[in-house]
């Protein structure tokens, strides 16, 4: 079912066909095309046809292109020295804000997973030349504020929900109309948490039930600045807004109840916009950026992404003996939440070489093998780690004692409900769990996961990487029905965990 997401009159935007109000849907039947699962209006130039690569490489581990994989107990400690793909967080922003930059912005270090590829891919639909030089070396010449054009065809955001749900915000702030799918997986994910403030800015939304994509937006030349509070922290919803301030009048401003990943504030900042950040007595923030700044092309150095960095970490600290170094970490303290508490579980983990590269801070860590115990893992924690809970939740499953993460809710909502998955993914491998609210409660076998099961991955390649560090220390080996989606944001994974020894049949 098609649904209206704004009370707003839909005007006629340049180069584009008015959307029609689908009250009769004999009319609208006129003007609708399939995508997918979906109906949405045509938009002329648009040819209805569905992505072959997204329905056929892109779908549940039944289809032909899944990459099933059986992982056994380590044989051997791990050992060496490695880097992981630049930050997914920050290369996606550092695409976006390059190509709505006056001039040249040169990327080094940019991860080149899935995900990533799909932003560049609808930057470059949206008039910025983005060009691949080399490994990780990228040339973007932006547009500059308010100059992007209109879309010739769907903007297929694949499996990314941050590219789609920042995209959305640059797009309800430019006057054209555009229509955003994506694979099966993030056709199931919400995105009415950036439909309900974008709507402020005047635009235009058109979504399946529930807000889900496919997505029309019909944006603004001219949008209005918008004062919000997030009622839940989450990164991508602020960003989105404030991506949507820099082409409005006035100043935008997100309040948000708990701190959460700062990388779109320190781009601005990099590329010239002036941002103030206040900090609330509650724990919260206040970000206040003035719109239309002069954004001007600056060079990025993407840091190691410390999300991916979080599978070779719990992995030396679960095999026997294991002793490896992981060096050009990104150590934003709004993204070391689980540096932090596997320190408290008895990790021997170590930070040195600290220093800060394009505006991050960066470091190298020593990991080696470690005695770990149950861990309280506190709620304001949550955002600073959220993408880590599953491989968190490995460990906690190989430590001694009961650990008990609070107030996890926002892992119903990612590429799959990794709550549900991260429990599946333990239970079925003899590890007891429980589900209390919104808590997750881990209860550790003390160096004695039985394994044996099989793990389905839901289309989550945070999932599938979890389930193979758990394969290494399990007694009895495991499987998982597909390792395909790792290369959304880790492309290489298997192959980099092997150079350290971990012997996955690949």
């Amino acid at each position: 079912m098609l649904r209206r997401e704004s009370n707003q009159t839909v005007k006629a935007m340049p180069n584009a066909t008015v959307f029609r109000v689908l009250s009769n849907p004999l009319l609208a039947s006129e003007r609708i095309f399939c995508i997918s699962e979906a109906l949405f209006l045509l938009l002329p130039g648009l040819t209805c046809r569905p992505s072959r690569r997204n329905e056929k490489s892109m779908t549940h581990a039944s289809s032909s292109s899944a990459r099933p994989l059986r992982v056994t107990r380590a044989q051997a400690p791990l050992s060496g020295s490695i880097r992981v793909p630049g930050d997914k967080s920050i290369s996606h922003r550092a695409l976006m804000f390059a190509s709505l930059a006056r001039g040249e912005t040169h990327i080094t270090g940019l991860l080149e997973g899935e995900d990533v590829l799909r932003t560049a891919a609808a930057m470059r639909a949206l008039g910025a030349q983005v060009v691949q030089q080399g490994p990780g070396d990228w040339l973007v010449n932006g547009m500059g504020i308010g100059n992007l054009k209109e879309p010739d065809d769907v903007l297929d955001m694949g499996n990314s929900g941050t590219a789609a749900r920042l995209l959305s915000g640059i797009l309800a702030s430019h006057g054209m109309v555009s229509v955003m799918t994506g694979d099966a997986s993030l056709r199931r994910r919400p995105m009415k948490r950036v439909m309900d403030p974008l709507a402020g800015t005047g635009a235009t939304f058109m979504a399946r039930e529930g807000g889900r994509l496919p997505m029309a937006i019909s944006g603004l030349a001219d949008p209005k600045p918008l004062n919000y509070r997030l009622p839940v922290a989450s990164a991508q919803v602020k960003s989105a807004v404030l991506l949507a301030g820099l082409n409005a009048q006035g100043q935008t401003r997100v309040e948000e109840p708990v701190a959460t990943r700062d990388h779109t504030e320190n781009m601005l900042r990099h590329f010239g916009a002036h941002v103030k950040v206040e900090e609330t007595a509650q724990g919260g923030r206040i970000i206040v950026l003035q719109g239309r700044p002069d954004l001007v092309a600056r060079d990025v150095v993407v840091p190691g992404d410390p999300s991916s960095a979080a599978f070779p970490i719990v992995a030396a600290l679960l095999v026997p003996g294991a002793d490896i170094v992981i060096s050009t970490v990104g150590l934003n303290p709004l993204r070391t939440g689980l540096f932090v508490t596997l320190q408290e579980m008895g990790a021997r983990l170590e930070v040195t070489n600290v220093r800060t590269e394009g505006g991050e801070l960066v470091g190298d860590l020593h990991v080696q093998a470690s005695a770990l115990k149950g861990v309280d893992v506190p709620a304001d924690r949550a955002p600073s780690m959220i993408d880590e809970y599953p491989i968190l939740a490995v460990a906690a499953a190989y430590a001694s004692g009961v650990s008990r993460f609070r107030g996890v809710e926002e892992l119903r909502v990612k590429e799959s409900d990794r709550l549900a998955a991260t429990v599946a993914l333990l239970e079925n491998n003899g590890v007891k769990t429980a589900v209390e609210g919104d808590d997750l409660v881990v209860y550790g076998t003390n160096n004695a996961i039985p394994g044996g099961g099989v793990v389905q991955t839901h289309m989550d390649h945070r999932l599938a990487m979890s389930a193979s560090v758990l394969g290494l220390v399990a007694q009895n080996p495991v499987e998982i029905d597909d390792t395909a989606f790792i290369d959304t944001s880790f492309p290489g994974y298997l192959q980099l965990m092997n150079s350290l020894g971990a012997g996955f049949a690949v």
